[in-house]
């Protein structure tokens, strides 16, 4: 079920050592359920629903127990929908009882204790896709809003916390190979190209209403981290306040966006003579 985070431990304790515990019957129950979480990985990934994978394998390790599945293809087209019709279609094709609230309950709190590594379309590279990826991850992941933080578990209760540039700039540090977030780039730096009514519809645009950023991910969506609330939010593009859209230096971004600029640019330069 991906990379989720370890608890720290004073011995030396790895996987080698608690498998070689383990009886021939309980290596193989954890053999089988590997392959089937690898099985739900490519299965999502070919019907391009990967960053919902995690999602896949917590329903299916939690709910299909003795009932393995050895076609996956039909059970990841059930993902292609809102979280509501999912779990109810599940139920019905399946003869299942998942409890709605009580699954999404489960499903947050493992979200918010790792990185969705399936979320990311280029690991090789800062790129505009995958920082609306981050964001909406960590909007569903229930991240919260701390001061000086870019997305690392923090406090008693050791939730992600992000602040409102710390969202964007915790993407543009987390090292996706290695799963840590590094201090390498200290500032962010943006450019703002043109009025909010003038952005084009590409994921990952930045947003700015004069004090505070958001993040653009699509369908008419922004995400933000703000301290009123106290967490990462998620509301319409209209709703904010948005006065201007902005790139960010350490983000690429499609050739549209640039045809975008170059245009709005020939359009000031045209009426200024």
């Amino acid at each position: 079920m991906g990379d989720i985070e370890l608890p720290e431990v004073d011995v030396d304790y790895d996987e080698a050592t608690f498998m070689s515990q383990l009886s021939i019957e309980q290596q193989e129950n954890i053999a089988a359920v590997e392959a089937d979480g690898q099985a739900i990985a490519d299965a999502m990934a070919a019907r391009g629903l990967q960053e919902q994978t995690i999602k896949a394998q917590l329903i299916y390790m939690s709910y299909f127990d003795g009932n393995r599945l050895n076609d996956f293809t039909p059970y990841v087209e059930h993902f292609a929908q809102d979280d509501e019709q999912l779990i109810s279609s599940i139920n019905a094709d399946y003869s299942l009882d998942i409890d709605y609230d009580e699954f999404m309950r489960t499903y947050i709190l493992v979200m918010n204790s790792t990185i969705n590594e399936y979320m990311f379309t280029e690991s090789g590279s800062k790129n505009s896709a995958d920082l609306a990826a981050w964001c909406r991850n960590a909007y569903v992941s229930g991240w919260g809003y701390a001061d000086n933080s870019f997305g690392e578990r923090t406090g008693d209760e050791r939730i992600r916390c992000a602040d409102n540039v710390g969202l964007i700039m915790g993407y543009v540090r987390y090292d996706i190979e290695n799963k840590t977030f590094t201090d390498d780039i200290v500032d962010m730096y943006y450019t703002e190209q043109g009025g909010i009514d003038t952005m084009p519809d590409i994921q990952g645009m930045g947003v700015f209403n004069g004090t505070g950023f958001g993040v653009y991910v699509g369908g008419g969506q922004v995400v933000f981290s703000s301290a009123i609330g106290g967490c990462v939010q998620q509301q319409a593009l209209e709703y904010g306040n948005w006065t201007s859209w902005c790139t960010f230096d350490a983000v690429s971004y499609p050739q549209e966006v640039w045809d975008r600029v170059n245009e709005l640019r020939s359009e000031e330069e045209n009426e200024g003579e």
